[in-house]
């Protein structure tokens, strides 16, 4: 029987979902679901949405909680990782003292001292979680949802080489489903590769029925000049290929928006949105605790399947699929760094997750994903050699951090956070550094 163990279960709506797509597959019905909390209202709350989401299916899944993390990994297939180390308090610190030095930030979970601290944070579970599965499932396959995407995926490709490990996100796939959308094609009749870093890749490819449907969206911007008011509409325009994140997201990984205030009117960019997401999302899981408990029935329908639910199917019965997702570059993408996370198509089948090369991107994506890859490279080797001062170079490096402090500034910056952060962080990071 598989056997899939969830880590982070008690981010309850994703766990929700994910459980939906997974129990809606005939042949996937009757797993083992092994889910893992450190917070046990949570694990509760995810127990009780997998028995009723089950229920509503008509499924009949075996349903395992613990606390201990390595009681659900042991014997496991899949690991879906979907923790977020800190919750909402640790997010409110990334944005509030930055915002203290003046410092922009959207989202703050990929690039950026937001992402340097989350990544920091995350990294000595994700060194528990590699030695617990060396330990107790050595060949299964473990799909990490946990920003920041790419930071992960590299960290655990340099410490963690042997094991299976793939970085999923949906990015690439919702944003030809919304240009196909914007230009009146079926999304499904649409051909496309995306290749670049998670949360900045470029659609290399946007076809459909062999056509290039980028003179199409040309067009439509230069009709629309209200469309033209977004950061990654922007970005296409002087780029030529479209990226595939939001504009909140896109707008942090440059150095051309967050720091000018003309730019931020004229794209209309949310300047620490995440903070109102995060609330969003505590508040979510509430109101999603008080429905079950209430005995209310779940919303289990779903317009598109995830890729974990994917690629845990076609793993299982052979069902080929091709999906973008992200693994060490191992000459895939020949113009970017060795070693470190790049985001291209794979196909999926009971082989499991084999990546395509793409070669060469077009050289001023690189350019931009060089900037993006360096400042993940020096957080990853920062938390592998143990060397504070490495921190604050990747922030010295960041786009828009650099955009918009001095190194002084950014030097204090990082000693606030670390301060702040405390025993989240390796503690050999948490050293005093002097300039």
């Amino acid at each position: 029987m598989t056997v899939i163990a969830f880590l982070g279960a008690g981010s309850v709506v994703f766990t929700r979902e994910l459980l939906a797509d997974i129990l809606s597959f005939d042949e996937l019905r009757g797993v083992t679901l092994a889910l893992h909390d450190i917070d046990d209202e949570r694990l509760e709350t995810a127990a009780a949405i997998a028995r009723r989401t089950a229920e509503q299916l008509g499924a009949d899944p075996v349903i395992r909680t613990s606390l201990e993390r390595r009681t659900v990994l042991d014997g496991a297939d899949f690991v879906i990782n979907a923790i977020q180390v800190g919750m909402h308090e640790a997010t409110v610190r990334d944005f509030r003292i930055p915002a203290k030095y003046g410092l922009r930030q959207t989202i703050g979970d990929t690039l950026g001292v937001g992402g340097i601290f989350r990544a920091l944070r995350t990294f000595p579970v994700l060194a528990g979680i590699a030695a617990d599965m060396r330990e107790l499932c050595p060949d299964a396959w473990l799909l990490n949802y946990t920003n920041p995407m790419a930071m992960n995926v590299g960290y655990l490709a340099a410490i963690a080489p042997d094991l299976n490990v793939v970085g999923l996100c949906h990015s690439v796939y919702w944003t030809v489903h919304d240009l196909s959308a914007l230009l009146g094609v079926p999304v499904d009749e649409v051909d496309y590769t995306g290749a670049g870093v998670n949360h900045q890749s470029w659609l290399l490819r946007l076809e459909h029925r062999g056509e290039s449907l980028y003179p199409r969206l040309d067009a439509l911007l230069e009709f629309d000049p209200q469309l033209r008011r977004r950061v990654r509409m922007d970005m296409y325009r002087r780029l030529g290929y479209f990226p595939t994140e939001t504009s909140e997201h896109s707008s942090e990984y440059v150095p051309w928006y967050l720091h000018d205030d003309a730019e931020i009117e004229r794209l209309r960019i949310p300047v620490g949105d995440y903070l109102r997401i995060s609330a969003e999302n505590v508040a979510e899981y509430h109101a999603t605790r008080a429905s079950v408990l209430a005995g209310e029935p779940l919303d289990v329908s779903r317009d598109a399947t995830e890729y974990a639910p994917q690629i845990i199917h076609s793993v299982t019965t052979g069902t080929m699929r091709r999906i973008h997702a992200n693994v060490a570059n191992a000459g895939l993408i020949t113009n970017l760094p060795q070693g470190y996370a790049v985001e291209v198509p794979c196909v999926v089948d009971r082989l499991g997750v084999r990546p395509e090369r793409v070669g060469d991107l077009p050289v001023q994506c690189a350019a931009l994903n060089r900037a993006f890859v360096s400042v993940g490279e020096l957080t990853v080797r920062a938390a592998v050699t143990g060397d504070p001062r490495m921190i604050r170079q990747a922030a010295m490096v960041d786009p828009n951090t650099a955009a918009t402090l001095g190194v002084e500034a950014i030097w204090a910056l990082c000693d606030e956070l670390v301060e702040a952060h405390g025993e989240l962080l390796p503690e050999s990071l948490r050293a005093p550094v002097s300039a």
